[in-house]
């Protein structure tokens, strides 16, 4: 018999949650486009790094951001991408693109 580890998050809960995300995603993707046009080279080898930080870090965030929204579409959100079982409420409530519970995220981490 096979154990069915997903959560059962509360749907308003769930709807505020995708709301918050995809106000996120919009942020992001405005930021993106707005560091990919303030591409301009100032010659500065340190701009020049934080600029290409700054890119990497709004790819990372939008990456999240879309994978939080297509596992809360596809019914799988909330439940750890490696054991399968559910994350605690509390850790998607801070982290809300959380793949992993913490265990499973230690041993990724390693």
């Amino acid at each position: 018999m096979s154990v069915d580890h997903r959560p059962t998050l509360d749907q308003s809960w769930l709807a505020d949650l995708r709301a918050s995300l995809a106000d996120d995603f919009a942020t992001q993707t405005a930021r993106l486009r707005e560091l990919t046009e303030l591409n301009a080279d100032t010659g500065d080898p340190g701009e020049a790094h934080n600029q290409a930080a700054l890119l990497l870090a709004t790819r990372q965030n939008i990456e999240q951001i879309t994978g939080a929204l297509n596992r809360i579409s596809d019914g799988t959100y909330g439940a750890c991408q490696r054991c399968g079982r559910s994350i605690p409420a509390e850790r998607l409530e801070i982290l809300p693109h959380a793949r992993f519970c913490v265990p499973c995220q230690e041993k990724q981490s390693r």
